[in-house]
């Protein structure tokens, strides 16, 4: 436990400190104008399901270079495996921004309105380019996270969350004399927040591990590492995209019914991202902690990792689902100015969902834990079939259908996501401890033999 809260307590930090730079855009866009909101919420879907499936060839470093780190591949594997998710992360990049330039008719065509269309296509036009520098940040950071240093992640993104307040309150509200831009202040700080931490970890990477050399000739291919990261990488990325595409799609449905449930289900689903951001560095931890295990062919230690890591995540969902019970007007009155007309029917909405998102507490802990076990001993292509099926053929139908058919609405999709989290939960947990974990048991046995 000790071993994994001193690698978890600053990755969850991380996650926190990046989730506060969303939120602030969030707040500041809130208070700023109720339609900017709902189109920052469309449009940071709609960047974020890309990002995330770009950012499965990072996440693949992860497992990779922890298992190096832990057997005798050492520095030249480490320098492998992070300079190829670099080049993959950037490879993908360069397509992803194409959609986010021509966002409008997409948005368009998914039944959004025009005006909510063009404000967030205003918004992804300037914000998309950031990609570039974000997919490279999230490798950075799976590679210092492998080798155990992830307080420096937890610091830059910090230095990241205040910069962009800052920046968010110069340009959004044109403040010491700049011109007041809205939507599209906060897309100019978002992109300057991830250009100023990706060459923040370049210039730490540099000099806390000057052995690996991860820019040295960096226009040289490494085909047998890029293989090796793109097969566990793009599984990761497509099991990312169905469960953060799930919600990009409940927040499109949500659009159906107008700009105040879409700003309800947005300030709702910021705050239980907030929760689930924890159990994800728990996550990630347990990833790591796993592949160094499984580079030792430790498969005790795997065993009681793994318990642990699912005991601690346990005790926060509980934690959270008393906070999102007992304190649901105050957290999401947060992100509503007092004089906002709406402000009534959006809290009343969002105090609504807010209950929703206490239900699938537990169920998302399970499900981000569990992925982070099969990651670890690099089991990701089921996992991808088993969360398309679990949120998709599940969770989806059944929002769909008990939001629009049933006619429950906004509550209605979210008790679908809850339906589809559980599913996935159950099943990814059975996978890892009836099927995985014995097959690596019976595999590290024979090896011995």
């Amino acid at each position: 436990m000790r071993a994994l809260l001193t690698l978890g307590v600053p990755l969850i930090g991380g996650h926190l400190a990046q989730f506060a730079v969303q939120a602030t855009d969030t707040i500041m866009l809130g208070w700023y104008d109720v339609e900017a909101l709902a189109a920052v919420v469309l449009a940071g879907s709609l960047f974020f399901v890309i990002f995330i499936l770009g950012a499965g060839f990072g996440f693949a470093v992860m497992p990779l270079v922890a298992e190096a780190s832990a057997n005798d591949e050492g520095a030249v594997q480490v320098r492998r495996v992070t300079r190829m998710g670099l080049w993959l992360s950037l490879i993908f990049a360069a397509l992803a921004i194409v959609p986010m330039l021509l966002s409008e008719p997409i948005l368009l065509a998914m039944g959004q309105t025009p005006v909510i269309a063009r404000a967030a296509s205003s918004y992804l036009q300037i914000a998309g380019w950031g990609v570039v520098p974000a997919l490279g940040v999230m490798v950075l950071k799976s590679y210092l996270a492998a080798l155990e240093r992830a307080q420096v992640v937890l610091w830059v993104t910090i230095l990241a969350a205040v910069v962009n307040a800052a920046v968010n309150w110069v340009l959004i509200f044109g403040q010491f004399g700049f011109p007041e831009m809205g939507i599209r202040g906060a897309a100019i700080a978002s992109v300057m927040v991830q250009v100023v931490s990706f060459i923040g970890l370049v210039i730490y990477a540099l000099r806390a591990f000057p052995e690996h050399a991860l820019f040295q000739r960096f226009w040289r291919p490494d085909w047998g590492a890029f293989a090796q990261v793109f097969r566990l990488g793009w599984p990761i990325g497509l099991t990312n995209l169905t469960e953060v595409g799930l919600f990009a799609a409940s927040a499109v449905m949500i659009g159906w019914l107008g700009p105040i449930p879409l700003a309800a289900h947005g300030i709702a689903l910021e705050l239980a991202s907030a929760t689930f951001l924890v159990h994800l560095g728990l996550s990630n931890a347990t990833t790591i902690r796993t592949g160094k295990a499984m580079g030792r062919g430790d498969i005790v230690m795997l065993r009681r990792g793994g318990l642990v890591a699912i005991a601690l995540s346990g005790m926060f969902a509980l934690l959270g689902i008393t906070v999102f019970l007992i304190w649901p007007e105050p957290l999401i009155g947060l992100f509503l100015s007092p004089e906002d007309p709406e402000r009534p029917s959006i809290l009343l909405l969002g105090t609504t969902l807010l209950g929703m998102a206490a239900l699938f507490q537990l169920a998302d802990g399970a499900q981000v834990m569990a992925h982070g076990l099969l990651r670890g001993v690099q089991d990701t292509r089921v996992p991808m079939v088993i969360s398309a099926l679990a949120y998709w053929g599940i969770g989806m139908s059944c929002g769909y259908m008990l939001g629009f058919v049933a006619g429950y609405g906004a509550v209605g999709v979210w008790t679908g996501l809850v339906i589809g989290l559980v599913v996935a939960a159950a099943w990814l947990m059975y996978r890892f401890w009836a099927q995985t974990l014995p097959r690596m048991t019976r595999r590290s046995l024979e090896i011995a033999a």
